[in-house]
């Protein structure tokens, strides 16, 4: 079963440390990615059935605008990425994140 991919990137690591926060503990998801934008930017992505990924983002959101200075910068959901971006791009299930799904 396809699974969709949500992502939150932020301004400030405090802002995507709540919203990774929020995230995992609000649905059934998994982060499958965290990493640098730019000019102090962060990114957030999880994974999981599309009905759980829609309330994450929606608690990361909520969570990271919360946090004293949270700037949501941008935020995404695909609900069910075709195999030829999850091979390219970092969003594809590893054995790190495969432990806690």
């Amino acid at each position: 079963m396809p699974e969709a991919v949500g992502v939150i990137q932020t301004i400030g690591f405090p802002g995507v440390l709540a919203a990774a926060d929020a995230m995992v503990k609000s649905a059934r998801v998994t982060i499958v990615y965290y990493g640098i934008a730019e000019s102090g930017q962060f990114i957030v992505a999880v994974r999981g059935p599309t009905s759980e990924v829609y309330p994450s983002v929606e608690a990361g959101i909520t969570a990271a605008e919360k946090v004293f200075g949270g700037v949501v910068a941008s935020h995404y959901i695909v609900p069910n990425p075709p195999e030829n971006v999850e091979s390219i791009l970092p969003i594809a299930q590893t054995e790190v994140s495969e432990r806690f799904r």
